[in-house]
């Protein structure tokens, strides 16, 4: 058993080059004792068999053997194993050859267990043999280890016997005391996982060829793809367990004992194996790292009705997520970040990576827009392991069975809660962060604003311009909302503090801005149209071509090439900044550049060139993405717009993919014609595209007058009723 062996062979390289692009985290690594370490890890396939020893040795310096079932030593792997430096569970040696390296400190020891395993259970099935247990083996050599020091002088003859027994030399490990330290494996996401074990299983198969260029292509795309997070749990010293006054008589015993005979105390030693296993197995579970598949997975086994509508089970995900990550729960660097792609686009591939496992192995039926559970059984059937995995974790329980009952129309209400609190709360963050006294604006000027209407048919979306801020749209907003419509006026990330904010944003962040603006007003509406004014209405069509659902899209003179001359120099003046980020010549660099705005009392008098660049690279992929907009479009242009060419926005116009699409132009000569003389035409042409819009949804909704009272007066019951069960459930 060499670490080094794993060299040995062409097809040992490969898979080494591919375990090495796996993006493996460590997380707690102090919790490693300085002793000898027998690692306790959840996963039990040869993927883990593998990996585990590999990165242990790594990170520890020293070499890490592992025992695995028997059924893993068989052909193809078992030349495979035993270079790594396995020892089966049906190896007659086993037990000498995992004592005598923890007492010798030699080598650290890895063991697998199932998921449900504990003493007398799966894994004491699976071995046959309690003293294969990890707590079983920890015992054993914390026995051996302190029976060799307290017998050094007193009984040199025993001391003899033991290292005969064990094949080593007769040494005293006083520094080296043995530890149990749980390591949580979780693999993200399944699919990928999945598809690693189907490429282990070619690579090493009984009279394949080797396709070395192959292998080397495939291997690395495919272990690339996979996220592995090992989180160690706290250490287990065993001689706490080992401190019965029976058991130390037995270890001081000058009798030739060992476990084989019946010891007096064996019955208090299988005690604290049982208690040593069950803390392990408790932190174990603790050091979960919690990912998109383990709350699809908890969530669907949890919700009590044997159907959910798709966008509800999405709304369901997206509060679940959220909240755990304010309980403290270890979680995958995946659910750190925003999740409002689960609400819109899942641009991700979330939702839609687990949709296809899920189908695939009939845990779910995708029927229309709703979702019908698998009734089969259980056994095998990843969904449900996956959620049998965090069922110990009772914090993320507790909120995956509060999520799981929770009536649709009060996720639709948290749901909007949520994302309008969190949009309020980063602009407060951003705007005492950022402004400064001499440049700052009101808070009233940059602050996201939902307006309430009298129908929830249809509601808005708005989104303002580049270098402005909600203001800027404000005049369309109460028109529209005059009329009876829900408006929401979006914040792009980076607006309305001021240009220090952004020129830290991406393309990527004004993107997800409206996304959560599209997320609020469609837990509100039925239906949802997004809408802008410049660049902003750029980033509505971008929305609008992503986001399944959108009733409709407005722009009021989108970009598509800037008439400004100066903006012709962006990309160099770009180049030139990282030139001189390069060379440290910082004064050099030209990172924002003077402009007269059109409405100083909304828009930044200083232009981020960082910022701008990113338009840049934004207007460039819309316009690939044009052609997939089906939904009804306006686009609105003023004539002799003196910041966006018409004939720009004429040619976008033509590039949408909607059959119902208009194109309007007015005699303006300035670009904001929102605001100001002549606006409230403006404001009526888009009205009127919106309320055909709303008319037309009405008119595909035929319903008895009946059974519509009779509907609502049913609705208006359940919501009373759900809603005050909810209110004593949480007294």
């Amino acid at each position: 058993m060499d670490r080094y062996a794993y060299l040995a062979t062409g097809r040992l390289a490969t898979l080494m080059q591919g375990l090495t692009r796996l993006r493996v985290r460590l997380h707690n690594r102090t919790f490693i004792p300085g002793g000898s370490v027998v690692f306790v890890v959840n996963r039990f396939t040869r993927l883990e068999t593998l990996l585990v020893p590999f990165h242990l040795c790594r990170l520890t310096g020293s070499p890490v053997w592992s025992l695995a079932d028997s059924s893993f030593c068989a052909p193809p792997f078992e030349n495979l194993l035993l270079r790594a430096g396995t020892v089966c569970t049906a190896n007659p040696d086993r037990e000498r050859q995992m004592v005598k390296p923890l007492l010798a400190g030699q080598a650290n020891w890895v063991t697998y267990l199932d998921e449900n395993a504990g003493p007398g259970s799966s894994a004491e099935s699976r071995t046959g043999n309690l003293l294969l247990h990890p707590a079983a083996l920890a015992v054993r050599t914390e026995f051996y280890r302190q029976r060799l020091l307290r017998l050094s002088r007193s009984a040199p003859d025993e001391v003899a016997r033991i290292a005969e027994l064990l094949q080593m030399e007769p040494v005293a490990a006083e520094g080296r005391k043995i530890f149990l330290v749980p390591v949580n494996l979780s693999c993200y996401p399944l699919r990928a996982r999945d598809k690693v074990l189907v490429f282990l299983a070619e690579l090493f198969s009984e009279g394949a060829a080797p396709r070395t260029e192959e292998i080397l292509s495939e291997g690395t795309m495919l272990f690339s793809s996979v996220d592995i997070d090992m989180r160690f749990g706290a250490p287990l010293e065993v001689t706490d367990f080992l401190a019965h006054p029976l058991i130390q008589r037995d270890i001081r015993s000058l009798l030739p004992l060992d476990f084989d005979r019946k010891l007096s105390s064996l019955p208090l030693l299988r005690q604290g194996v049982k208690r040593l296993m069950d803390l392990c197995l408790a932190r174990l579970h603790a050091a979960t790292t919690i990912n998109h598949d383990h709350l699809f997975a908890s969530l669907l086994s949890a919700i009590p009705l044997r159907s959910i509508g798709e966008e509800d089970f999405r709304r369901r995900i997206y509060l679940l997520a959220s909240s755990v990550k304010e309980r403290g729960v270890p979680c995958h660097r995946t659910l750190e970040k925003d999740q409002v792609a689960l609400l819109t686009d899942d641009r991700h591939h979330r939702y839609r990576d687990f949709l296809e496992v899920a189908e695939e192995k009939g845990g779910v039926t995708q029927i229309g827009e709703r979702l019908v559970k698998g009734g089969h059984d259980p056994v095998g059937d990843p969904l449900k392991l996956l959620a049998h995995q965090v069922r110990p974790l009772q914090v993320l329980q507790r909120e995956v069975w509060k999520v799981a009952w929770m009536p649709e129309w009060l996720v639709r209400r948290r749901v909007v809660e949520r994302v309008e609190r969190q949009a309020l709360a980063e602009f407060d963050e951003d705007y005492s962060r950022f402004s400064r006294p001499k440049e700052r604006k009101g808070r009233d000027i940059g602050a996201p604003l939902l307006l309430k209407g009298r129908s929830r048919d249809l509601g808005v979306v708005l989104v303002h311009g580049f270098l402005a801020a909600p203001a800027e749209v404000a005049e369309l907003a109460r028109y529209l909302h005059s009329q009876g419509l829900w408006v929401y006026l979006v914040r792009l990330k980076g607006h309305g503090t001021a240009p220090e904010d952004l020129a830290l944003r991406t393309r990527k962040d004004w993107m997800e801005s409206v996304d959560r603006g599209y997320a609020l007003m469609k837990g509100i509406c039925r239906a949802v149209v997004l809408g802008g004014f410049s660049f902003g209405g750029g980033i509505a069509l971008d929305c609008a071509s992503r986001v399944r659902g959108v009733a409709g899209v407005f722009a009021v003179c989108p970009p598509h090439r800037l008439m400004d001359i100066s903006s012709r120099f962006v990309p160099a003046m770009a180049v030139w900044n990282r030139v001189m980020h390069f060379l440290k010549l910082r004064g050099v660099k030209m990172e924002y550049a003077q402009i007269v705005p059109e409405r100083p009392q909304i828009n930044y008098h200083r232009l981020p060139i960082r910022a701008v660049w990113e338009l840049e690279l934004f207007m460039r992929q819309l316009e690939r993405k044009l052609a997939a907009i089906s939904v009804p479009a306006l686009v609105v242009q003023a004539d002799f717009d003196p910041v966006v060419d018409p004939r720009g926005s004429r040619r976008l116009f033509e590039m949408l993919g909607s059959g119902e699409k208009k194109y309007r132009i007015f005699p303006r000569r300035r670009h904001g014609i929102l605001a100001g003389e002549g606006a409230e035409e403006v404001h009526a042409a888009i009205a009127e595209f919106v309320r055909n819009l709303a008319a037309s949804g009405r008119e595909g909704r035929v319903v008895d007058p009946r059974v519509a009272l009779v509907g609502k007066m049913f609705t208006i019951a359940c919501k009373s009723a759900t809603r005050g069960i909810w209110l004593r459930s949480q007294r």
